[in-house]
């Protein structure tokens, strides 16, 4: 400890730290918020994980506020939110198709027919 009785500059950087952050995901799952903290991390936005151990005293605090979040500083907010959205977005389907081989009706995700082999146009 410091003279002062706080634990000296690590605790006052992370006290001016934790001001500006953003919260950019939060779910009760903590393994979706590790694979967000996982996609953004892969995309070079350092990020990190807050209430990570808070559960434990869920019903002692509100629960909402025990569920672990995603954090980024500022300046990568929106890029944060970017990467997120992009990843959250529904795939969407290709169209079913017929196999011009044997005439087989395929379902989109389909790139060969699984009856004659034939590769889809």
């Amino acid at each position: 400890r410091s003279p002062t009785g706080g634990w000296g500059p690590l605790r006052a950087t992370s006290a001016r730290a934790m001001a500006g952050v953003k919260v950019v995901f939060s779910s009760p799952n903590f393994p979706v918020v590790a694979h967000f903290r996982g996609l953004l991390e892969s995309e070079g936005i350092p990020c990190w994980i807050r209430n990570e151990y808070l559960g434990a005293v869920a019903g002692e605090l509100p629960p909402l506020e025990c569920w672990p979040q995603v954090c980024v500083a500022p300046d990568w907010e929106a890029a944060a939110r970017a990467a997120i959205e992009r990843a959250r977005a529904p795939v969407s389907a290709a169209p079913a198709w017929d196999c011009a081989g044997c005439g087989e009706r395929l379902e989109g995700q389909f790139t060969a027919c699984w009856r004659c082999g034939t590769e889809r146009p």
